[in-house]
């Protein structure tokens, strides 16, 4: 389901863009050892000289040959140091400072006016940088596509969608927007409607799952049911029946992170192809089969009802095509 900003199971965005990255030719940095610091730790070290790096990141520049001793690189974190010896440093940027970078890339944009953008996000596509996908995300395209969008939170990201969800996104382009967007998010005032296809065959055609979600204590990965997670209710809506498989229609009316998926997983019907919630390939879909169909709000500024539908791509459709009776 969609992923709004982290924290990450809120509606309402919590998280900062972060720090601007620095220039593109690290910094070198210079200093004897003196007898104070004689027999210290390389990285202990390091930390007194660039204290405003984390002294995870300072170890990993030693173990990429960032720093030299006597203008030697030096080999381990832990190696003791004499005094007389010469430290020197070169300050690679972290990761997340050169996450948020504009990368130009293709945009499959349904809506755009000054105040916001309405994309539809292909599969595949991260929305926002995280460990293990600093660069090629969308808000790196959000960077480059308007000037605007480095002076906003997350480059106006309001909601997310999980990598492999296709669909129709929100993007705000001023911060009046984006204020305006995340609390009609908040007062569930947007209208968000997925399809996906899910094994078994649903008990009702009709169904609420209510279950509250948070984090899974097994897997920082997953999410699960939990007492203490976060309210969240997805309604579904079963189209077609092929084989053991099950077409669905599912309504939001809350954010959760992989609501839809773990809401379904939970009662035995994981989607296909999410291997994170137990679902098996099938149909040809070697992702997650869910799709951000429609998307319906006010306009931020003017007010006017605003509706819009994406088509099932390429992958989807040929799958959503084995249900014959399919709404």
């Amino acid at each position: 389901m969609d992923q709004p900003p982290a924290g990450p199971d809120a509606d309402l965005a919590d998280d900062s863009l972060g720090e601007a990255p620095g220039s593109d030719e690290p910094e070198w940095r210079r200093a004897g050892v003196d007898a104070a610091l004689h027999g210290q730790r390389l990285d202990k070290v390091l930390v007194a000289l660039a204290g405003e790096f984390s002294r995870s990141h300072l170890q990993g520049l030693i173990e990429r040959g960032h720093v030299l001793v006597d203008g030697v690189a030096a080999q381990t974190a832990s190696r003791r140091l004499q005094a007389g010896q010469v430290v020197e440093v070169q300050l690679v940027p972290t990761q997340e400072s050169l996450a948020f970078r504009p990368e130009a890339m293709a945009l499959a944009i349904v809506h755009e006016d000054d105040a916001l953008i309405v994309l539809d996000k292909p599969a595949g596509l991260v929305v926002h940088p995280a460990a293990g996908n600093w660069s090629g995300t969308l808000l790196n395209g959000l960077l480059a596509h308007h000037r605007g969008a480095s002076q906003l939170p997350r480059a106006g990201i309001v909601h997310r969608l999980d990598k492999d969800t296709s669909g129709l996104m929100v993007v705000a382009k001023t911060l009046t927007a984006m204020t305006a967007l995340v609390r009609a998010i908040a007062a569930r005032e947007v209208h968000r409607q997925y399809l996906a296809i899910v094994h078994g065959v649903l008990a009702a055609a009709q169904l609420r799952l209510e279950a509250p979600i948070g984090r899974d204590p097994q897997s920082r990965v997953r999410m699960a049911v939990l007492a203490s997670g976060k309210p969240a209710r997805t309604d579904v809506e079963r189209l077609a029946v092929h084989e053991s498989l099950s077409a669905l229609r599912c309504t939001l009316h809350t954010g959760r992170t992989h609501q839809i998926r773990v809401h379904l997983a939970a009662r035995g019907h994981p989607l296909v192809a999410d291997a994170l919630y137990g679902g098996a390939p099938a149909l040809g879909m070697r992702r997650q089969a869910l799709h951000a169909r429609q998307l319906a709000f006010a306009h931020p500024v003017t007010g006017a009802a605003l509706a819009f539908e994406a088509p099932l791509p390429a992958d989807l459709a040929s799958a959503w095509r084995s249900f014959t009776t399919v709404a």
